[in-house]
Order: C-alpha cells, then sequence, then structure tokens
C-alpha cells in the first residue's frame, strides 16, 4: 500500500489511496488516515488503488462514519462492482474511473442544449453532456431509458460512461444510425414517410403502460404554467383559465418521452429509436404534442430561422413534418377535427415558449416582442377552448 496522499483545494479535501488494502495492512491504512487530520467536504479518490479487501471496506466505512458527506471518486471497475455489491453505492455517491476519449476526428451527427452527439466509430455514436455535474443527469437518462426499454419502447440503451475531452459522456452501439432531423435536413422530400413512421412511434410509446416511478407530464406543464401565470403577461382571466384547462387533463397512466422532436430520434435500419429519455413521464398525449408543437411551430413563430437553428432544417419543413404527424397519428384528413387537436397542443407547445423565455430572456426587444405575441396567441386560443381533451 503506497502512503495515502492528502490534498486541499478549492475547499475540499481529498485522500488518494493507491495500491492494495487488505486484512494485513487495513488496520496501519486506518491508523495512517485517521491520523492525517481529514477536513469536510471530504473526497475519497480510489483511481490508483488495485485491490480492496473486506477488511478495506471497514476502513471506508469507518471513515464515512467520522465524515458523513465523504464522496468516493475513480474507482476502477473491479473496485466499484465490490462497492456496489456491497452496497456502499446506496450509502453514499460513489464515481466510476471512466474511460478519456477524444473528439478528435469524429463526426459530428447531432448538437443540443446540452452537448453533443458523435459518431465515435461505425458501431458507436456518443452522446457528451457540458458541466461538471452532468454525471447525475447521465445516470438518471440511463435508468429512465431502461424502464423504456423493459416496458417495450424502442431506445438506445447506455453501456458506458466515459469522458471527452473532460466532459462526461453516454457510449451507445448504434449502427448505421442517424437523427431524423439530419435525414429531414438532407431529404426533406421524404417527411411525408418519416412522419408516419414518427406516427407510429408516437403510437406505441402512448400504447406503454407507465412504471408507478414515473413523473407526471401533467405536473410538469403546471409547472410551466405557474412561470407563465406568475410573470404577468397573461391577465387574470387567462391566467386562471390556462391552469384551469391544464388541471381538466385526465391523469393517463400511459407512458410519455415528454420532448419527442427529431433530433431526439435515431433512425437505424428502418427502425425508430428515441434517445433523451431523462424527459420520460406518464400522461395525456396533449402533453407530447404540446412538445412538439412547441418545437415545430411556437419557437420559430417570430422568428423562422429558429427552427434551422436548432433542428438544421427549415421551419417549412417543420410545419410540413408537424401537419403530417397529426394526419398520421388521428387518422384522418378531417380539418376540424386536426384544427381541434393543433389548437390544444398549441396552448401547451405556447406555455412552454413562454415559459422558457421567461426564464432565459436576455430583455432585448426581440424577445420582449416574442414574449407579448406569443401572449397574445395564447390568450386567444384560450378564451376559444373549453377543454384540451
Amino acid at each position: 500500500m503506497t502512503k495515502p496522499e492528502m490534498i486541499f483545494e478549492n475547499g475540499t479535501c481529498t485522500l488518494r489511496l493507491a495500491g492494495r488494502i487488505d486484512s494485513g495492512n487495513a488496520a496501519a491504512v486506518e491508523e495512517e488516515v485517521l491520523a492525517a487530520g481529514l477536513r469536510d467536504p471530504l473526497v475519497l479518490d480510489l483511481e490508483k488503488l488495485e485491490y480492496l479487501s473486506s477488511a478495506g471496506l471497514r476502513v471506508i466505512l469507518r471513515i464515512r462514519r467520522a465524515h458523513p458527506g465523504l464522496r468516493i471518486v475513480g474507482a476502477q471497475p473491479e473496485i466499484y462492482d465490490i462497492l456496489e455489491m456491497t452496497g456502499f453505492t446506496s450509502l453514499m455517491k460513489v464515481e466510476k474511473a471512466f474511460r478519456n476519449l477524444s473528439r478528435e476526428g469524429c463526426e459530428v451527427i447531432g448538437r443540443g442544449a446540452n452537448g453533443d452527439i458523435l459518431r465515435y466509430d461505425a458501431d458507436t455514436v456518443v452522446k457528451i453532456y457540458k458541466g461538471a455535474e452532468s454525471l447525475d443527469e447521465i445516470l438518471h437518462e440511463r435508468e429512465m431509458a431502461k424502464k423504456a426499454f423493459i416496458a417495450g419502447v424502442p431506445t438506445a440503451i447506455s453501456y458506458d460512461v466515459v469522458k471527452v475531452d473532460g466532459d462526461y459522456a453516454s457510449m451507445f452501439e448504434m449502427i448505421d444510425a442517424r437523427p431524423l432531423s439530419q435525414l429531414l435536413a438532407l431529404h426533406p422530400e421524404e417527411t411525408e414517410t418519416y412522419a408516419e413512421q414518427y406516427a407510429d412511434l408516437l403510437k406505441l410509446v402512448r400504447g406503454t403502460p407507465a412504471p408507478e416511478d414515473l413523473p407526471s407530464m401533467k405536473a410538469r406543464v403546471l409547472g410551466w404554467a405557474g412561470t407563465v401565470t406568475a410573470s404577468g403577461v397573461l391577465d387574470d382571466a387567462a391566467a386562471k383559465k390556462l391552469t384551469a384547462l391544464i388541471e381538466a387533463v385526465p391523469e393517463d397512466r400511459t407512458m410519455l418521452h415528454g420532448d419527442c422532436h427529431a433530433k431526439n430520434i435515431m433512425l437505424q435500419k428502418d427502425e425508430m429509436i428515441l434517445i433523451d429519455m431523462d424527459t420520460l413521464a406518464f400522461g395525456n398525449p396533449v402533453f407530447e404534442f404540446g412538445t412538439m408543437f412547441f418545437t415545430y411551430a411556437a419557437s420559430s413563430e417570430d422568428d423562422p430561422a429558429a427552427t434551422e437553428r436548432f433542428l438544421g432544417f427549415s421551419r417549412e419543413t417543420g410545419l410540413k413534418l408537424w401537419n403530417a404527424l397529426l394526419r398520421h397519428y388521428y387518422g384522418t384528413d378531417d380539418e376540424a377535427m386536426l384544427k381541434d387537436r393543433e389548437d390544444a397542443a398549441a396552448v401547451i407547445g405556447r406555455t412552454r415558449f413562454l415559459h422558457h423565455e421567461i426564464r432565459h430572456t436576455d430583455g432585448s426587444e426581440k424577445s420582449r416582442a416574442a414574449i407579448a405575441n406569443t401572449a397574445d396567441r395564447l390568450t386567444a386560443l384560450l378564451a376559444a377552448r373549453e377543454s384540451l381533451v
């Protein structure tokens, strides 16, 4: 066992252990560690630890008793498996040691608000997450994807977590897969065909019972509405009606993706596969269509170029896709019915747009105009509706 190394940096005490901890040296290691003057917050770095026996586990347990906020980082796969099997990962936050990869030479096949999607090799896609605190987000998304996959929803399952140039990333086996957004940009003439497949995917998700521990999409949308009503951009009557209409939507116990736009769908050998599963929820499909209206219509009503910036294809293609989706999903060309479904979705979509703009406005004239115009459109919609379902 190499002598423990202690580092104080940015207000954090990091203790690095290396080599082996077994019955032969555990007592000496513990004595040395506890005499080192550890301080909170305490991080235990196990990147160079090669072996950990049950005696070593007891050392860590005693350290944790003295420092309840103990966090472990850099655990090699074999060490991590021991910590997981013995329940330590339930007692404290434990991070694996991650392989370090480079994005050099990788094709960027998608860009989003939270990071990039790279084609790493012929069989593998890597989704990079921005920010030092993104590991929890990755683990949450993996758990949501697993729930959806077990329930029968086609989704990509991350088989490894790595670091790409310092940022956390998930690796997926996705042979020859391409984002639907990229395919629509390259082949807008195929929009109708893609819309039919897309509608079938939505029906499959809609027909899948939701696990008990998924969040409510209605609760999420009520949160958006709370931002909007608190801001004062709607008059009192419109604000009250918005909340009442959302609250009146039945709590369907079926699955929703929660943000099912063309960048979150991969096409692999003619099968559509969902990614970005962190928004998975249960609820009525009006909420799913509301998030799609936000992406394809509401976000670009006052800025037509917004569709191109976010999705990579034109607003014209986005609206064509949206209208075709409604027709194929509901199986009708009845214009009155389709207009009713669009307007219901628009209530949700414009609410989400206002929520986003109010929280992220830069105070510019352009931003203020977009908020005012969308508030007027939403007010007119609310005046004409008695129900969203």
